[in-house]
């Protein structure tokens, strides 16, 4: 990635600028993708696409003018990193996705259905560790929906560097406690130091997998156990058919880090065919219901060994790829 400084001075602003020219001209590009519909597969999946499309670039440029606000009104930076204005970048965060998940449920049929979860699992009141699977395009989208909307909680993110050539991703995540993994080396002292002095409504998300679930991920994850010479590990891997095998590194030092925190892991499926923009054209609409299950555990029952850790983290994996197995769609 580039320096911060020249994404705030040079990319930031020209992304600004090639937005307000897309959304210009998106009127046309609308009329143009409603009066094809006919002629595609009836589904008009140019205009929901487009739609969606004007949608997020509207809501970028609202987003960026609406966070130099905030720049300005906390001293040109000064104050930023105090709780008024740490609070209101999560408001602001929630109103993005609010509005960005209401869009998708209009335009692209898409549905979240929460099972077998009691309602208030992620409520306020005690610190969080949140472990989620990763799998199909928007889900850590979606997971971040649910905790700053549904839950009102703060989440602090460990997340892909490449994730910040998104301008409002780059400037509203970075001024909040996350973490873009650049160099493996570093990640889990990153991670520990997030996980670090979490309060009653923080919660530190983290997907163990390190990547979005794909078949080929899945295997090339089991031959490297393998050559690592961690055959056990690989075998309780080829078991799993739905999910990657996790990296306890991240999860380990999070653990470490805040042992006062709960933990809650997170299953979800029914954007697992989705691995492609192809697959995801051809879908369109979605019309899908994306199921959800959160499960909750007490600081006091995560186990306190290392080995006895990393065999408690497969467990549950183990478990989140049975619930997938069952709910697939």
């Amino acid at each position: 990635m580039p320096p911060r400084w020249f994404r705030r001075l040079v990319l930031t602003p020209a992304a600004l600028v090639l937005i307000a020219a897309a959304l210009a001209t998106m009127p046309a590009w609308l009329l143009l993708a409603g009066a094809l519909g006919p002629f595609g597969s009836g589904r008009l999946r140019a205009l929901r696409v487009t739609w969606m499309v004007a949608v997020y670039l509207a809501l970028e440029v609202v987003a960026l003018i609406l966070l130099f606000a905030l720049w300005v009104a906390s001293g040109f930076g000064w104050r930023l990193h105090g709780p008024r204005f740490q609070r209101a970048h999560y408001v602001l965060t929630g109103v993005f996705l609010r509005i960005l998940y209401g869009q998708a449920r209009w335009a692209l049929g898409v549905k979240v259905a929460v099972v077998g979860t009691d309602p208030d699992v992620a409520a306020p009141g005690q610190p969080e560790l949140v472990f989620c699977r990763h799998a199909g395009p928007g889900d850590s989208f979606l997971l971040i929906h649910a905790l700053v909307n549904w839950f009102d909680r703060e989440p602090r993110i460990v997340l892909k560097q490449t994730m910040q050539w998104d301008p409002v991703i780059d400037v509203m995540l970075n001024r909040l406690p996350n973490h873009f993994v650049t160099v493996a080396a570093d990640s889990e002292e990153r991670i520990a130091s997030l996980a670090t002095g979490l309060d009653d409504n923080d919660a530190l998300v983290l997907f163990p997998e390190g990547g979005n679930f794909t078949p080929s991920r899945r295997e090339r994850a089991i031959a490297r156990l393998r050559e690592l010479g961690l055959t056990a590990m690989a075998e309780r891997a080829a078991r799993m058919r739905h999910v990657l095998a996790p990296r306890p590194g991240g999860t380990l030092a999070a653990l470490d880090a805040a042992p006062e925190a709960g933990v809650i892991w997170v299953a979800h499926t029914g954007l697992d065919r989705l691995l492609t923009v192809a697959d995801v054209w051809r879908h369109l609409p979605l019309d899908l219901t994306i199921t959800m299950r959160w499960w909750s555990v007490e600081p006091e029952d995560v186990p306190a060994g290392r080995e006895e850790r990393v065999d408690w983290l497969y467990e549950w994996w183990a478990r989140i790829d049975a619930w997938i197995d069952r709910h697939n769609p």
